[in-house]
């Protein structure tokens, strides 16, 4: 075997040989979007499995990210088209539910003033290239935040594994749900 093959074969068995970190992202599991000014029954329905699921993964490899916005909401193009005030800054809405905060307390938490957030997809890779990761996504609303936040981050760094468990997520709708699941699998984010 030549120098550059044997090189090349001996990277290959360095990698499969090491763990791949892999990170949960929590999408906007705040108070507005469960049980409050945009929440559903779908929203309230998959509590239990986000914490399960937060429970699974070490609190040091846990994101969460939060939708925020100001007074002015009403006067962006968001507004607009979303006429319904949520997740002001500093209101209860905009909290993170309490049971699923308690489980964040170490998680790096990004607020995000629109549907994706693009600080997370620059940091998270900026760390891709230190280390091998892999990316779990849920949270809500599945056809609004979570596929805007996949679609960056996969986007972003089109070699990492992406992945999205659609029994912790939901979206505006249960059809808006499955179309946005449809979406992230026509862009290579594994559904689940």
């Amino acid at each position: 075997m030549s120098g550059r093959g044997f090189l090349i074969k001996y990277v290959i068995e360095l990698k499969e040989g090491v763990d791949m970190r892999k990170i949960l992202i929590v999408i906007d599991m705040q108070n507005d979007f469960i049980d409050a000014a945009l929440g559903t029954k779908e929203a309230v329905a998959i509590v239990d499995a986000v914490k399960e699921k937060i429970m699974s993964y070490p609190a040091a490899d846990v994101i969460a990210t939060m939708d925020t916005h100001s007074e002015n909401y009403m006067e962006t193009q968001e507004g607009q088209n979303l006429p319904v005030m949520h997740c002001i800054k500093g209101t209860d809405g905009w909290q993170i539910r309490p049971d699923i905060a308690e489980l964040l307390k170490e998680a790096t938490i990004y607020e995000k003033p629109t549907f994706g957030s693009v600080k997370l997809a620059e940091d998270l890779k900026a760390l891709a290239v230190k280390e091998e990761i892999e990316l779990e996504l849920i949270g809500l609303c599945t056809d609004i935040c979570v596929v805007s936040n996949a679609l960056l981050l996969k986007a972003a760094m089109p070699e990492v594994r992406i992945s999205v468990d659609s029994s912790c997520c939901a979206g505006v709708t249960p059809e808006k749900h499955l179309a946005a699941l449809e979406t992230m699998r026509s862009c290579q984010i594994y559904v689940r």
